[in-house]
């Protein structure tokens, strides 16, 4: 039998990091939804927000104009959330180094991948040529 997702809702933002508060609270309210406690909210809401800076910032070049779109998926074990931008896309391995390393503890950006993989389950980067994905993925509390 193939497990189906309960429920999808979907946010279209403008590439405006002003408008990322919408994200924080839509990402709230589904992780209530989806029955995480406090600290695992604050870890999908931190990493959700890490994933639309780098939308809006890198993906769209905070052009206004450009959407950055957000699914939520919440599956019967786990809530997968896909933040899309029309970017060009990056090489991965290029940003994953050590962000603790002394040479990099006082660099003022380059955190979010990190903080995102350190959040999350699981952090995928998808790269279709029509822009990137970014999968963001946390299995709910057992029911109990």
């Amino acid at each position: 039998m193939t497990e189906a997702v309960t429920e999808v809702i979907h946010l279209d933002i403008p590439s405006r990091l002003d408008l990322l508060g919408l994200l924080d609270r839509m990402t709230m309210l589904i992780c209530e939804r989806a029955g995480f406690d406090e600290d695992a909210s604050t870890q999908v809401t931190l990493a959700a927000i890490e994933a639309g800076t780098n939308a809006i910032q890198h993906g769209s070049r905070g052009r206004p104009d450009r959407v950055v779109g957000v699914d939520f998926a919440l599956w019967p074990d786990r809530l997968e959330i896909a933040v899309r931008d029309r970017g060009p896309g990056f090489d991965p391995a290029l940003v994953s180094g050590d962000i603790t390393s002394p040479e990099h503890l006082l660099d003022s950006r380059g955190r979010g991948i990190f903080i995102m993989r350190a959040c999350m389950d699981t952090v995928d980067f998808r790269f279709d040529g029509t822009g990137t994905t970014c999968l963001l993925v946390k299995r709910r509390p057992a029911a109990g």
